[in-house]
């Protein structure tokens, strides 16, 4: 059963990835520590990068991009032993890196579609790979007990 606290903080991070203009995917996060939230992000250029994600060639976009991990992580400017990070979409292998060396000890997600999966699969796994390597709790939410968020 998914707590209350749980559907918060996954609710808080689609909220946050609303805030995102790229057209295509909009991923939010939200760090917290004792149920308290620490810092939250979603993907999209750096402060002061032409924000043209529209426009930009896809290999372009990819390339300015911050993911809502990496956002959240440096908008945190504090340690964050301990904390644990909920997420709209599983992280992939660069923030996964990053996850594990800030010592962030839970990742939390909604089961994944079966469309995402079919694209991300093998990046997820190799995600869920160093997550386990690194001792980092990994806790799938059943979509259907997030439904009545």
């Amino acid at each position: 059963m998914v707590s209350k606290w749980a559907k918060r903080f996954i609710q808080m991070a689609e909220l946050v990835g609303s805030w995102s203009k790229d057209p295509s995917t909009q991923v939010g996060a939200v760090i917290t520590k004792s149920n308290r939230i620490v810092s939250v992000g979603f993907n999209g250029y750096p402060h002061g990068i032409s924000d043209s994600a529209e426009t930009d060639e896809r290999d372009t976009k990819y390339l300015k991009t911050l993911h809502a991990e990496e956002n959240a992580i440096l908008f945190a400017k504090r340690d964050l032993d301990g904390c644990d990070i909920w997420v709209t979409h599983f992280p992939c292998p660069n923030c996964a890196a990053k996850i594990i060396q800030t010592g962030i000890s839970g990742v939390h997600c909604p089961a994944q579609s079966e469309d995402f999966l079919s694209r991300w699969g093998d990046k997820i796994q190799v995600s869920q790979d160093m997550f386990e390597q690194a001792g980092v709790a990994v806790h799938w939410l059943p979509i259907n007990e997030l439904e009545d968020i």
